[in-house]
């Protein structure tokens, strides 16, 4: 019986897309005879959103909790999440549907028992990986903040601020006042908060 696969793809950065992925596990599905059923996309998305937050990812979950298909093929662990807890939680899911994973980087198949193994393994480095560049970015903060270089959004001018204040005593909404002025919303509540 041939087996029924959707695929899941995803980019952190607008200025990426999916279009090799896609291509490469057509390929993969063409060689192995899967037929492919749908395919599942979350483009400018980070790995760390939640699932609620990646509607491509979703909408793939809802297919396996319905047994849409057999399979699922992605690029590599780090497409699915960051997190060892959802991975997990997600292997968990597909198992219980007697839903198999597919991973092409790391040529990981979880009709194995060494392929479920090694997924765990993977999601341990991924979420590892995150924490490094965490780590990094946090460090990079505090030396910014050593050499004295404000972070942040850019400051608004005095000018700004008093019309922002002279909106307001006129009855000025938060949201009017910072579509009239041409500023974010919270440029506008953070000066009236002052």
């Amino acid at each position: 019986m041939t087996k029924r696969v959707a695929l899941y793809t995803r980019v952190s950065s607008t200025g990426q897309n999916t279009a090799n992925q896609t291509r490469e596990l057509r390929a993969v599905a063409k060689r192995q005879g899967w037929n492919v059923v749908e395919i599942f996309e979350d483009a400018g998305i980070s790995g760390a959103k939640g699932r609620g937050q990646r509607p491509g990812l979703n909408a793939m979950l809802r297919g396996v909790a319905r047994r849409d298909f057999d399979l699922v093929a992605a690029w590599s662990v780090d497409r699915l999440g960051r997190s060892l807890q959802d991975l997990v939680s997600m292997l968990s899911e597909f198992h219980a549907k007697k839903v198999d994973l597919y991973l092409h980087q790391q040529g990981l198949d979880t009709t194995t028992p060494s392929g479920k193994a090694m997924f765990q393994m993977l999601g341990v480095f991924s979420e590892f990986e995150r924490a490094i560049i965490q780590e990094r970015i946090k460090a990079g903060l505090a030396r910014a903040r050593a050499e004295g270089k404000r972070l942040g959004r850019p400051r608004v001018g005095k000018d700004v601020e008093d019309r922002i204040r002279l909106e307001r005593r006129k009855g000025g909404t938060i949201h009017g006042i910072a579509a009239r002025i041409g500023v974010g919303v919270s440029v506008v509540q953070r000066v009236i908060a002052k």
